[in-house]
């Protein structure tokens, strides 16, 4: 097995092309479903009665939640490679049917689509389950910068959607029917990024040098769900001729609830940052803020600024000294998030914009860099097989975070008499 062995590759080739790759497919994971999040002024006039920004991601969110808690109860079993790869098809193929719906409906709206672009959100969670699970699961096993670079782009996903959805509207806003003429460009440009990402899991990263060490690596641990990446990058599992199965260092592991156990404190930590986030964003940002002097555009530039200050604090832990790694620190940091609450409601009612711009970065600031912190110092010293199951779990938790933050979203209409 020339090729299969599990020695360290000389100097860790290509150690950025894999940081770059799983940036591009960091953004992936999420660019669907920002851009659905994006183009809320768009949805917002096309069915106004039906609060798209909530209801969309009420939906999206118990399909998610669902789908994640099978898979990482399985996780064991599944096979990662195929995992991925139907994650990524599935948000190419509907983003593309979302542009469809759009153009076959001529951006009439209605019922009708209402109903067929909820049907794609709850798509976009199935697919979201599959591509954030399945990938954070497998980076943690392998240097924490290939992790750090899939959340980053994460984040990415939604500055790049924010950035291009105020292009469109200044490109389009002053002519007929210009919003839905934005949203087109909009997910035509989300399907070629989708597709993009296809290919570069399917054929490009399983080939990287050091990423076929460390799925070798994490296989000579007993880890089951990496061989087909394996296969594909024409790395051969080990034979069972030369394994030994009754070596308790390959075939022990610390089952899900031990593991779970172990990690409580993080996967709680998880689970605050996002439902305090997501009962903030998008919702209230898009409905709640009150009108101001920059008109339709006060909500486009909130959600951007959320998402550009949610990268770069994801990019704070690489700096050693504001790297969080304490648990009780980090447990104490985001209880204190909780602030936020009184502080946007009591800003919508009686700040300015400047004031309601400048707390909307500072909630995607700590956002970003909570989650890098805890996701890069939960997996630490375990084996691989453990690492890629308590990479699920804490994702479960995450996603558990954002369903509660959409749900607890619906108290800021109880202020507006609804």
């Amino acid at each position: 097995m020339a090729e299969g062995n599990t020695r360290a590759p000389v100097r860790l080739e290509g150690k950025y092309g894999a940081m770059l790759v799983c940036w591009v497919l960091g953004n992936g994971c999420l660019f669907s479903w920002n851009s659905m999040l994006t183009i809320q002024d768009y949805y917002v006039a096309l069915f106004p009665k039906y609060h798209p920004s909530r209801v969309l991601t009420l939906i999206y969110q118990p399909f998610a939640l669902g789908t994640l808690a099978l898979l990482a109860y399985n996780e064991a079993k599944i096979n990662t490679r195929k995992r991925n790869l139907f994650g990524y098809t599935l948000f190419f193929i509907t983003t593309f049917i979302v542009l469809v719906l759009d153009l076959a409906t001529s951006g009439k709206g209605g019922l009708g689509c209402f109903i067929g672009i909820c049907v794609i959100s709850g798509a976009f969670g199935v697919a979201d389950a599959h591509v954030q699970g399945g990938m954070i699961g497998d980076l943690s096993f392998m240097l924490p910068e290939f992790l750090q670079s899939f959340l980053a782009g994460l984040a990415a996903s939604g500055a790049l959607t924010s950035s291009l959805r105020l292009i469109t509207k200044a490109a389009f806003d002053n002519s007929q029917d210009g919003l839905r003429k934005g949203a087109i460009l909009f997910f035509a440009v989300s399907t070629l990024f989708e597709l993009l990402c296809v290919l570069l899991y399917a054929f490009v990263f399983p080939k990287l040098p050091i990423v076929k060490y460390y799925r070798a690596k994490a296989a000579s641990e007993g880890s089951k769900t990496v061989a087909s990446d394996l296969a594909a990058a024409g790395v051969y599992k080990q034979g069972p001729e030369t394994k030994n199965e009754h070596d308790p260092q390959q075939v022990e592991r610390l089952n899900n609830k031990e593991l779970l156990l172990q990690n409580i404190d993080y996967a709680i930590d998880l689970f605050l940052i996002y439902a305090l986030t997501l009962s903030i964003f998008p919702g209230f940002l898009s409905e709640d803020t009150g009108s101001h002097s920059l008109g339709s555009w006060y909500a486009l530039v909130l959600i951007a600024m959320y998402n550009l200050w949610d990268l770069i604090g994801r990019y704070i832990p690489l700096i050693k000294c504001l790297k969080l790694e304490s648990r009780k620190g980090l447990m104490v940091v985001i209880l204190l998030r909780s602030l936020f609450v009184p502080a946007f409601y009591f800003t919508a009612k009686y700040g300015d914009q400047g004031w309601m711009i400048m707390l909307t970065s500072f909630l995607g600031l700590t956002n970003g860099h909570l989650t890098v912190c805890v996701l890069i110092c939960a997996p630490k010293a375990y084996k691989g097989p453990e690492q890629n199951a308590l990479g699920n779990l804490l994702v479960l938790f995450l996603l558990g975070g954002i369903f509660a933050g959409v749900t607890l979203d619906w108290l800021w209409l109880i202020d507006k008499g609804w």
